[in-house]
């Protein structure tokens, strides 16, 4: 049976069609106005302030399909700072340091190098797990695209052949997704609320490395829902517990009264990547179980 008599096609042109036929509309005065254009071709119609609810179904909605189109699963989500140095520029820093104060920085920013190898090394694990009987990858290793702790991350997949996401956020100075992101699983976002959203829904552990507002923005929201009940509780592991109780009173937060002691059950501190697959690992074995 010929295509155009299949009776499950659309019998109208698809949206892509109509888009070149338009480019070739007679030019007039009436073509000629930002009206006439198709409204999904209107860059500033899909601008406007009205269109903000459009704009936010069309950011959860694009990584969603691609995700999905590349038979993603699940991810193992890292969060970190973007300023940890890598080991090998790490010395760098303190030489370039002018200040006491700043020299002080550089000292604890090079301490914390290690965790660089740590995220890489676990991205490293995680990018070694099997499809499963469908072919859908799980753990597939997803970060914020940016450069240091989350570079680590997307270069460990890069390392064993494997293909890593990268979660953009526009930001007003210039910035790029790190070169290990996968190109086709790099993605920008405008909104911090949807950006956010896609690190958990397919998310079936977050390792969070030690970092600023951002990181902090991320695991304490992350923390809330499982606490809330609003999803379910998956493996927090916090790398660092020296650098996690120095900047966090968690035992303070618990003596105040704001959260319960049970609160503080909701995550672990980890130092290595071993140790953190170990517990990934165990917790989902446990729930099988």
């Amino acid at each position: 049976m010929a295509d155009d008599k299949q009776p499950h096609r659309s019998r109208f042109h698809k949206a892509k069609d109509d888009a070149q036929f338009a480019k070739q509309a007679l030019s007039t005065p009436q073509t000629a106005s930002a009206a006439y254009r198709l409204a999904f071709q209107d860059t500033d119609f899909l601008l406007r302030e009205d269109l903000r609810p459009v704009r936010f179904q069309l950011e959860l909605l694009k990584p969603e399909l691609l995700l999905e189109e590349a038979g993603i699963e699940s991810t193992l989500v890292i969060y970190g700072s973007a300023r940890i140095p890598e080991p090998g520029v790490a010395d760098g820093l303190e030489a370039a340091a002018t200040d006491d104060a700043s020299r002080n920085i550089a000292r604890r920013l090079k301490a914390k190098a290690k965790y660089y190898d740590e995220a890489r090394a676990l991205a490293r694990l995680a990018s070694q797990y099997p499809c499963d009987d469908k072919g859908c990858r799980h753990f597939v290793v997803c970060s914020g695209g940016g450069p240091s702790i989350m570079e680590a991350a997307n270069r460990g997949a890069a390392d064993e052949g494997r293909e890593s996401i990268g979660l953009n956020i526009v930001l007003p100075h210039e910035q790029a997704p790190n070169r290990y992101v996968t190109p086709d699983l790099s993605f920008q976002f405008h909104y911090f609320a949807l950006r956010k959203m896609h690190f958990l829904l397919r998310a079936r552990a977050v390792c969070v490395f030690p970092g600023g507002f951002g990181t902090f923005d991320e695991t304490f929201e992350l923390l809330t829902l499982i606490q809330t009940g609003k999803i379910k509780p998956i493996p927090v592991l916090l790398f660092g517990k020296d650098f996690w109780h120095r900047v966090v009173n968690f035992d303070a937060l618990v003596e105040e009264g704001v959260v319960s002691a049970r609160d503080l059950d909701l995550f672990a501190f980890v130092e290595t990547a071993e140790e953190a697959w170990s517990i990934i690992q165990n917790f989902y074995e446990n729930a099988e179980d």
